[in-house]
């Protein structure tokens, strides 16, 4: 008589299968996970499942595995971001690069794309970082040079805002202070540029207290500096900052920089300022003799042919002089071919100012003369 299995058996058996599968399937496959590359920050130790941006330090997530072969910075390290864009100013930007390399730090450049921009003279810069790539920076240098369009790039000031509020310093050179400007840092503060760009941000900013007398302004975190070579002034006040006078100074030695930080020199400061603009190319061509002076006073020869008569070259010179509210006071001849005008005025500083103009070897059209313009604090 044949035996029938009982009702139970398959279920039984479909059971054991299962379970021997169960034993021996493969591990399901691990969630990526990612991180933010290495960068010395508390960020370090966080982990995200999707790819993006770190919400800590803004830079671009990787995987774990691609982190793990990256070596973690040094905390002890500085970071030093040098923004750059088409038109940048070289020594806006590699003058600061040089001092902060030299003091030890990791300096590097970004924008806004990979791409190579064009200094204003001509030199091709290849970005090391995006803005989306680039690492927290412990200082931020925002050079000057043809700003206007990194003035009017949302991404720009959008990376300057972010940036600047987790940095320890940001710093602009030259007209760069027009950037920091534009993404609203500088409202309410004092802040400086170049010489000749200082009206311009007094009238476009009134939230700044523009200065003129100073090389660099200090605002604590945020700091300004004038025009170009001052950038590496700037930049060894903020080396100073970070690690000591000394070392600061040390650094500048090695360097072979003359750094003062006490000197005083501010070029917008200086007393040629009080001049009005005389366009003597229009009437002839001349060659610059001399032109110096302090903030007291200030000298200027020049000489040169003109096609004008000697007394319409004389009326011209006055003429322009005058626009700039000077009051001759008097006015000779005293030896054949010359002219002599003396004159006063109020300089821009409020205080009064004297002047002497002399226009020596006025023999005619196509003959050589010479043009002087001696000027000086009346008190």
């Amino acid at each position: 008589m044949k035996t029938q299995p009982s009702p139970g058996a398959p279920l039984l058996f479909a059971f054991l299968l299962l379970a021997a599968a169960a034993a021996f399937a493969w591990p399901a496959a691990a969630e990526t996970r990612y991180v933010c590359p290495p960068c010395a920050s508390s960020c370090d130790t966080m982990t995200f499942t999707a790819p993006g941006v770190c919400p800590a330090c803004g830079m671009t997530l990787v995987e774990v595995s691609a982190a793990a072969a990256t070596p973690a910075a040094d905390p002890a390290v500085k970071k030093v971001a040098i923004l750059v864009f088409n038109g940048v100013e070289i020594v806006d930007s590699m003058g600061p690069y040089e001092m902060f390399g030299a003091a030890g730090c990791d300096v590097y450049t970004v924008a806004a794309t990979k791409d190579p921009v064009t200094s204003a003279m001509g030199l091709t810069v290849v970005p090391k970082y995006s803005f989306a790539e680039a690492p927290q920076p412990d200082v931020l240098v925002v050079p000057g040079g043809g700003v206007y369009g990194a003035a009017h790039s949302e991404p720009t000031l959008a990376y300057v805002r972010g940036v600047t509020a987790r940095a320890t310093h940001t710093m602009s050179v030259c007209n760069g202070a027009f950037i920091l400007a534009a993404a609203g840092l500088l409202d309410g503060l004092s802040a400086t540029t170049t010489y000749h760009n200082i009206p311009k941000l007094a009238s476009q900013y009134p939230n700044i207290k523009v200065v003129e007398d100073q090389r660099y302004v200090d605002n604590g975190k945020i700091i300004t500096t004038a025009g170009l070579s001052a950038g590496m002034d700037g930049a060894f006040h903020v080396i100073g900052k970070l690690f000591g006078i000394g070392y600061a100074q040390s650094v500048a030695l090695s360097e072979e920089y003359d750094w003062k930080p006490d000197a005083g020199f501010a070029r917008a400061a200086l007393a040629d300022h009080q001049i009005p603009q005389i366009k003597l190319d229009d009437w002839g061509k001349w060659d610059m003799v001399r032109t110096e002076g302090d903030t007291r006073h200030w000298d200027l020869v020049v000489k040169g042919t003109t096609n004008l008569a000697a007394t319409e070259l004389v009326s011209h010179v006055e003429e322009a002089l005058a626009s700039g509210k000077w009051t001759k006071v008097s006015a000779s001849s005293p030896s054949p071919g010359s002219h002599t005008s003396t004159w006063r005025f109020t300089g821009t500083d409020g205080k009064p100012w004297k002047a002497t103009l002399k226009l020596e070897n006025l023999a005619g059209e196509g003959r050589p003369c010479t043009a002087a313009l001696a000027i000086a604090r009346a008190g």
